[in-house]
């Protein structure tokens, strides 16, 4: 940021040993994008940068002497030892001083200083967090969720509501950053699974409400914040936004479990969910957390991407920045399980609504084996894929006898595949229903998941794009304008569960909204069992 004249001589002025009562042998600056911290001496004074991100204001000295208040009000929860409370930095005669004599000009958190090499995070990174270790915090954390507030204005402020909220700000407030810290097809799919998950288990989100697992929580509760130094010490809780700290203790707990996860301890990231759950007594929060590890990840990737728009930032320092953000992204989408065991999808649709471009779509997203009607038709009539049959209607390579034998060598094919554990994609039109329940009748008889996916579109959508292919080269459909409506007239209509999706939208709208009604069956079938 570009500091005003007022802001560079607190700066400045706060280096100065000598404008501090204990009169430390030096100081040092650490800079985030909303406070100035000074560790002098023993002590850390943290002071709020006047900035407004929507989620956070500071912009007024009332507001900054109010929020100061509030962060060591609520961090005493967790460290009322380090903690000191708040002092008063005052111009007198020009000069600027921590408690002098004067006019109050701006607000400082006093804090212990704490050493930095007991931060769990560098604990980690020297590999001496111990499993023993985990279990004291995961205690620690429990004991502090028992005691945490709860009422029905926070379980409102933190409930169902405030999770979709920040969830979908979250990605509105992504989308600036589509190939530059996530690539477009993990933003699709982290917001299908989110959203699905958002709509599916809102009644098991009310219920914890209800139940008052949502709490006056930490609110960004990962292993910088921890330090093991004569005891746990756990710092700088969330102070500034009711709507990130109220949240049900799920979300505490996975941030943390995602963190550990980050420094490539999944296995001390089981020690700590495994053993706050037997400390808390709470088995519901299970079925939420890795939805909220996704979320935490994705918060971290956001705020790290911020800093791209930092003024001054070097060409090396914002791959950096890239770098990390990325890599919490990635992180965020390692949570996903779109296929926990192999799945059939079965495309459905007229000619010209985009089966075969959603089909291939998710065949490389997911790495599904893509099972073309259009192809195998050729193949088994003894054609080349690019020479083109303009038959009429059900007539030639397209009668209803090569049609028939065209889905049972596709049949074939699939159910091997699925024997072998493999996911398909049967790209067809499926226009009878016969063929539909034969189809769907594989995936149970291989005990695997099936999907079918309803490709439609109006006709002022579906003209131009057979017009469009017509002829051309590398397309194996054959499908045309002159026999569209006769198509349309012979399709049955779907009475199977499917998933309905408009083609008529870019091929990322299309996917997305695959991904989250396969997403949302997941789920419903997760809560079948």
């Amino acid at each position: 940021m570009v500091l005003s004249v007022a802001e560079n001589r607190l700066v400045a002025t706060l280096l100065d040993p000598a404008s501090y009562p204990e009169r430390p042998d030096s100081v040092e600056l650490i800079e985030t994008h909303v406070s100035w911290l000074f560790l002098a001496g023993q002590r850390v004074y943290k002071v709020k940068k006047p900035m407004d991100f929507g989620f956070l204001d500071f912009t007024t000295l009332e507001r900054r002497r109010h929020f100061c208040n509030e962060e060591v009000a609520l961090n005493r929860r967790l460290s009322p030892d380090v903690y000191l409370g708040v002092a008063e930095i005052r111009e007198h005669g020009g000069r600027l001083a921590i408690e002098g004599p004067g006019q109050t000009v701006e607000y400082a958190v006093v804090m212990r200083r704490l050493p930095k090499e007991r931060a769990m995070s560098a604990l980690l990174a020297r590999g001496e967090v111990s499993e023993d270790s985990v279990r004291r915090i995961a205690a620690r954390i429990a004991a502090f969720h028992r005691e945490a507030a709860t009422s029905e204005e926070i379980a409102r402020l933190g409930g169902y509501d405030a999770v979709a909220q920040n969830v979908r700000e979250n990605f509105a407030q992504t989308a600036a950053y589509i190939g530059r810290t996530i690539e477009r097809g993990d933003y699709d799919e982290l917001r299908a699974y989110s959203e699905a998950f958002l709509d599916v288990r809102q009644p098991e989100f009310r219920s914890r409400e209800r139940d008052g697992w949502v709490r006056d929580c930490h609110g960004d509760l990962h292993a910088a914040q921890i330090f093991l130094d004569d005891g746990i010490h756990i710092i700088d809780c969330i102070e500034f936004n009711q709507r990130f700290r109220y949240s049900d203790v799920a979300a505490d707990i996975a941030f943390l479990a995602m963190d550990l996860d980050r420094h490539g301890r999944r296995d001390l990231s089981t020690v700590l969910v495994s053993a706050y759950r037997q400390a808390m007594g709470d088995d519901g929060f299970l079925a939420f957390l890795d939805f909220f590890k996704v979320y935490r990840a994705y918060v971290r990737g956001k705020v790290e991407g911020f800093r791209l728009a930092q003024p001054g930032l070097s060409e090396a320092e914002a791959r950096q920045v890239q770098r990390t953000a990325r890599g919490y992204f990635d992180l965020a989408r390692s949570y996903l399980r779109p296929l926990p065991r192999p799945t059939l999808f079965l495309t459905a649709g007229l000619m010209g609504t985009g089966k075969t471009r959603l089909a291939e779509g998710l065949a490389r997203r997911w790495g599904l084996v893509h099972i073309s009607s259009d192809l195998v038709r050729k193949e088994l009539a003894g054609i080349s894929v690019a020479e083109h049959r303009y038959e009429p209607f059900n007539q030639g390579i397209y009668s209803q006898e090569s049609t028939l034998e065209t889905y049972r060598e596709m049949f074939r094919r699939a159910e091997a595949l699925l024997r072998q554990g493999r996911s398909v994609v049967l790209d067809a039109s499926f226009s009878g229903s016969a063929l539909r329940r034969e189809a769907l009748a594989i995936a149970r008889d291989t005990g695997t998941a099936s999907r079918l996916l309803l490709c439609a579109a109006p006709d002022a959508a579906v003209r131009p794009r057979l017009d469009r292919r017509l002829g051309r080269q590398g397309v194996a459909s054959d499908g045309r304008w002159e026999i569209y409506a006769q198509q349309k007239a012979s399709f049955e209509p779907l009475t199977e569960e499917h998933v309905a999706v408009d083609t008529s939208r870019t091929l990322h709208e299309t996917l997305y909204q695959a991904m989250a009604g396969h997403y949302a069956e997941n789920l419903r079938e997760d809560n079948s069992v």
